[in-house]
């Protein structure tokens, strides 16, 4: 763990039953960085990323964010500390405005009621990180409208702000790109790319990997639950392991073999 580590994963394992959903899996994520964190389907992705957030118990392994043990900790504790995060199905609350969905998370990081926060006698200042936050994200213009009325592009970016509205050390993103449109993945991932940029480290998990090989600085991959790879995104789909996991051996040799030829 270097002075730059933000987070570290070490040795965590997840198991339902019988079932090992994340197998022994270890790696940091340095200050700054945009990691993204790939797999096939099963793979072990989101219940890892739920196991960072205390959404579910590792059964073993710790986590750290920067000098603080985030282990048995529950999820509001965790998000206190530094941690937010999108979920892949979008849930906004849909009988208030796109804005004060976001000024909900603006406020959460000053009450354990984050309405009792919006609702207090003054709610400018949640008010204006969250029009801060959806011109951020693109989607100012949404702010006065209601929820149920949006396409899902808007409501990807709507839970990206959300997230943001928590001021994060480290944000976590799962499958923001998931229903997109090419054209709206890629507009999506730029924004992404830029709030990185701006100095907010993240963890991308998405299985549209042409955008993730894009924006990407490193990858880790799971299959199975376990950590076959870890490194820059090009080297990282040259290993006949990941190719493998994603196309079968079988064809994973074949391809290997044309190179070669």
């Amino acid at each position: 763990m270097t002075a730059n580590t933000l987070l570290r994963v070490k040795g965590i394992t997840v198991q339902f039953g019988g079932l090992k959903a994340v197998d022994d899996v270890s790696f940091d994520v340095q200050q700054g960085e945009l990691l993204g964190l790939i797999g096939p389907n099963g793979a072990g992705k989101t219940t890892l990323m739920r196991a960072i957030t205390g959404v579910v118990t590792a059964n073993s392994g710790s986590i750290h964010l920067g000098d603080q043990a985030l282990t048995g900790l529950p999820t509001h504790q965790r998000i206190r500390r530094g941690l937010a995060f999108s979920q892949q199905l979008v849930r906004p609350f849909r009988e208030i405005s796109v804005l004060d969905n976001v000024a909900l998370a603006a406020g959460s990081a000053h009450t354990r009621s984050p309405l009792k926060a919006l609702l207090h006698t003054d709610s400018t200042r949640e008010r204006d990180i969250a029009r801060s936050m959806l011109e951020r994200v693109g989607i100012a213009q949404h702010a006065d409208q209601m929820p149920g009325i949006q396409p899902l592009g808007v409501l990807k970016r709507l839970e990206v702000a959300r997230a943001l509205a928590q001021e994060p050390k480290l944000l976590l993103l799962d499958e923001p790109l998931a229903g997109l449109n090419s054209r709206e993945a890629t507009t999506l991932a730029d924004t992404i790319a830029q709030i990185n940029r701006q100095g907010v480290t993240i963890i991308l998990i998405e299985h549209n990997l042409g955008e993730v090989m894009r924006i990407c600085q490193r990858l880790v991959v799971l299959d199975n639950g376990r950590n076959i790879a870890n490194g820059p995104p090009r080297e990282v789909m040259q290993q006949p392991q990941v190719r493998a996991a994603y196309l079968g051996a079988e064809k994973s040799a074949d391809i290997t073999e044309e190179q070669g030829a």
